[in-house]
């Protein structure tokens, strides 16, 4: 059935998640819309090729193309069809390189559309900068066969060349979407075996969990000495003087974030980003929306009695309330970017080596594993897609493993 498509009507579309929609337009003969089940909407154009057959050419995605500009578009393929020209093999320029690619379409999407787009970037350009002057069309898979097979004999770790390979094929898959290439070339690209991924779970000993909350509190009493000191020369010099911190729970967001982080296995990119309204202090359930989450999931994590006192306590602080950001950047009140130089000096006053801001995550998870806390809840509460991931922390659970054994006595 033709309809009069307009910009609205086609914003306002709706996927039907069981079958897929075909819409033909009633100005243009033969130019229809796609709307897949998951929600992606492409212009095609169908028409007979020079053998006769009825053919059809992807047009652009409905995102990248207004309706008025798909349908000037499907005139010009239209009209060069009619001239018989083979507008279904056409090629890409072979100028047209990766790093332009990149630069003039990839990046501003993805830093548009993806929160995690600026990260992405970083991955791509550091690891990938030896293609950025390769025609696109002619990446290979030798090549990047050739490249991982080096990166692993200087010690690199096969899931961190799975998580740069991955953002590569993407940038492909995606310029296929829109006809910059016409086919992907790494398709055939097989991930590496994680096996040595269980060497990557990092947690904190007892006796360094000893040590961070000691030095958290050091840094505390630090800051607090450090105000006073700094007003008793102000007022003997008659300047104006800082507010007190005495009276204060917390100097700054440090600790409780790393509380939050310890107590929740958020991811740092959550944490900067979660607001008052997805704390509930009524049910104890802290919510981790699905717009902050890496699979795009909502996580709902319940709050035990440590995590809610000191939300609490930080809530009473700041005056925190509704969307507002639980932790915003102290500088610019919108959402953090990195609290880097904190998290460094602290580990160093600590004596604790070789543990990350995302390690708390792995600490968090282990900690559940060996308090006999079963897989598939710890999955939930970390928001894994599968149990693939959480694997990754069942050699912590000797105890249970043993206790299940143990049934065969009876």
């Amino acid at each position: 059935m033709k309809t009069h498509l307009t910009q609205s009507y086609v914003s306002s579309l709706k996927p039907n998640p069981n079958k897929a929609l075909w819409i033909t337009d009633d100005e243009i003969k033969n130019l229809k819309l796609y709307v897949g089940t998951g929600g992606t909407k492409v212009w095609y154009l169908y028409y007979y090729d020079l053998d006769g057959k009825k053919a059809s050419k992807k047009l652009g995605a409905a995102d990248k193309l207004t309706v008025a500009q798909a349908r000037l578009l499907a005139q010009d393929v239209g009209g060069r069809v009619i001239r018989g020209e083979n507008v279904k093999k056409e090629k890409p320029s072979p100028k047209h390189t990766y790093g332009d690619f990149l630069r003039d379409h990839y990046e501003p999407w993805v830093s548009a559309n993806r929160k995690t787009g600026r990260e992405t970037m970083q991955i791509i350009r550091s690891a990938f900068g030896f293609l950025m002057s390769r025609p696109i069309s002619e990446l290979s898979v030798m090549e990047i066969e050739q490249w991982r097979t080096k990166r692993l004999s200087e010690g690199r770790k096969a899931a961190t060349l799975n998580r740069q390979v991955t953002a590569l094929k993407a940038t492909l898959s995606w310029a296929y979407d829109r006809d910059v290439i016409e086919r992907k070339p790494l398709e055939k690209l097989k991930q590496l075996s994680e096996a040595d991924s269980d060497k990557k779970v990092r947690y904190l000993s007892r006796d360094e969990r000893e040590r961070l909350f000691k030095t958290l509190d050091e840094r505390e009493e630090r800051i607090k000495s450090g105000r006073d000191s700094h007003n008793r020369w102000s007022k003997e010099r008659e300047y104006s003087t800082l507010p007190s911190l005495r009276s204060a729970h917390f100097v700054d967001h440090l600790k409780p974030m790393v509380i939050v982080s310890l107590n929740t296995g958020i991811r740092q990119g959550s944490l900067f980003r979660l607001r008052w309204s997805d704390i509930d202090f009524q049910e104890s359930i802290l919510t981790v929306r699905a717009v902050n989450v890496k699979n795009e999931k909502t996580v709902h994590i319940p709050m035990n009695e440590t995590l809610t006192l000191t939300l609490k306590k930080w809530k009473e602080q700041t005056g925190g309330d509704g969307e507002r950001l639980v932790f915003p950047s102290p500088k610019s009140g919108e959402v953090m970017d990195s609290c880097k130089s904190a998290w460094a000096n602290l580990l160093k006053d600590a004596e604790i080596s070789n543990f990350r801001w995302h390690d708390m995550r792995h600490d968090f998870a282990s900690c559940l594993v060996m308090n006999g806390v079963d897989l598939n809840t710890v999955r939930e509460l970390m928001g894994h897609a599968d149990l693939k991931m959480t694997l990754r922390y069942a050699h912590l659970a000797p105890a249970v493993k043993m206790k299940a054994v143990e049934t065969l006595d009876k």
